[in-house]
């Protein structure tokens, strides 16, 4: 038999596409500090000399709608692609492929949404504000990573792999809550014409295209007619991504190469380091002039600050502890409780997702502040007090 030559370079292989989970917790912890960035620079500008400036920016006519509106009604779209993506591909190829992956951040994330909310309405009963009861069920995955990764080793992977899963169906149960809640003044004649592209792209599917600019051009179609149906138009983003195909591989996702893959990748950098901070910038601006104490007070601003920074960390742990004590799942391994505790503290950051269904419970700008301050009090609470327990808890092998 023939040795191989000594000096022969090993045979190539295809580009490995890189590990979803690593670059979901590297680009989310990144863009999370880049929001932080945006929505200081927004609180900086609405409180200086640019601050008519920056108004009249955000509500300038650009054809049919305003800056602002093609922020939150076509940038977004962009980042509700992402998160049906990453939905899709996690419940089919990832952390929540099986049930008993899903059982335990499913439980979180659902204690985290209905507690927040149930303070809120109790703060808000027999008030038409009761509406915007959804604004402090959401958690902002960026953030919340983006804190933790200023933290650096002081949580293991594990928990932010948990937090990460939790915030994945978060979003689900947002996006649901939009759909089922926030759309009204229904088309039934665009509704149909949507219905049938949302057929042509499931039947691409089923036919095995992988062309990625077919469902590329048939989503932006299904864009504008959902945008002129009545439902917000941001679910196009999501219901795009639940056609895109994917070609599974059970336990190595790293290694899968699909069109759902290749696009998310392709999307997530421009999601995270692009609009998203625009979309902090355009919508965390809150001018702060002549506001007292009693401010923070108000119904509105106390049912989101309270809801956020009270209802999550509430809502997540408690639902946490009942899941492991029924055998459901396990703590997050290598994780204290108190390390835990300090993740649910961080749920509450809301930012993103919160300040996106404000807009939507409250069209008009009479309770714009109100909202803004309560979700800029309760984010920034949640991700200090949140911080300062991962910094104190000892990890769990430093226990006896």
């Amino acid at each position: 038999m023939t040795s191989p030559a000594p000096d022969r370079p090993p045979p190539r292989r295809g580009r490995r596409p890189l590990s979803a989970i690593r670059t979901l917790l590297a680009s989310e912890a990144a863009g999370g500090l880049i929001l932080m960035g945006a929505a200081a620079l927004a609180l900086g500008v609405a409180n200086g000399p640019l601050a008519e400036a920056y108004a009249h920016a955000l509500h300038a006519a650009l054809g049919p709608m305003s800056v602002q509106h093609w922020i939150n009604d076509g940038l977004m779209a962009g980042f509700f692609l992402l998160i049906g993506l990453e939905i899709k591909r996690e419940a089919l190829d990832g952390r929540l492929r099986t049930w008993p992956d899903r059982m335990l951040p499913g439980f979180a994330a659902l204690g985290g949404m209905a507690v927040p909310a149930g303070v809120y309405a109790l703060a808000n009963l027999g008030s038409d504000t009761l509406r915007g009861w959804a604004i402090p069920a959401a958690t902002d995955i960026a953030f919340a990573l983006g804190v933790l990764a200023l933290l650096g080793r002081r949580a293991p992977v594990s928990l932010k792999i948990f937090l990460s899963a939790v915030a994945i169906i978060d979003d689900l149960g947002a996006v649901l809550v939009i759909a089922l809640f926030y759309s009204s003044g229904l088309d039934l004649t665009m509704l149909g014409l949507a219905a049938l592209v949302l057929g042509g792209l499931y039947g691409l599917n089923r036919a095995g295209v992988s062309w990625l600019p077919a469902y590329l051009v048939l989503g932006l179609v299904l864009w504008v007619l959902v945008l002129r149906s009545g439902i917000h138009a941001t679910i196009a983003g999501v219901l795009l991504a639940l056609t895109i195909p994917i070609r599974v591989s059970p336990g190595r996702p790293e290694d899968a190469e699909s069109p759902l893959h290749r696009l998310e990748h392709a999307l997530a950098p421009w999601i995270t380091y692009a609009v998203v901070p625009i979309f902090g910038f355009a919508n965390a601006g809150v001018n702060l002039t002549g506001l007292t104490g009693d401010a923070l007070l108000e119904p509105v601003t106390l049912g989101i600050a309270a809801g956020l920074f009270l209802g999550k960390q509430a809502g997540v742990f408690a639902s946490l502890r009942l899941a492991v004590a029924l055998r459901l799942g396990q703590r997050p391994a290598g994780a204290s409780w108190e390390q835990v505790y300090g993740v649910a503290v961080l749920c509450g950051i809301g930012f993103t997702m919160s300040l996106f269904i404000s807009g939507l419970a409250f069209a008009d700008p009479q309770h714009e502040t109100a909202v803004k301050l309560g979700v800029l009090a309760g984010s920034a609470l949640s991700g200090l007090v949140g911080a300062a327990i991962l910094l104190l808890a000892r990890p769990r092998a430093a226990r006896a």
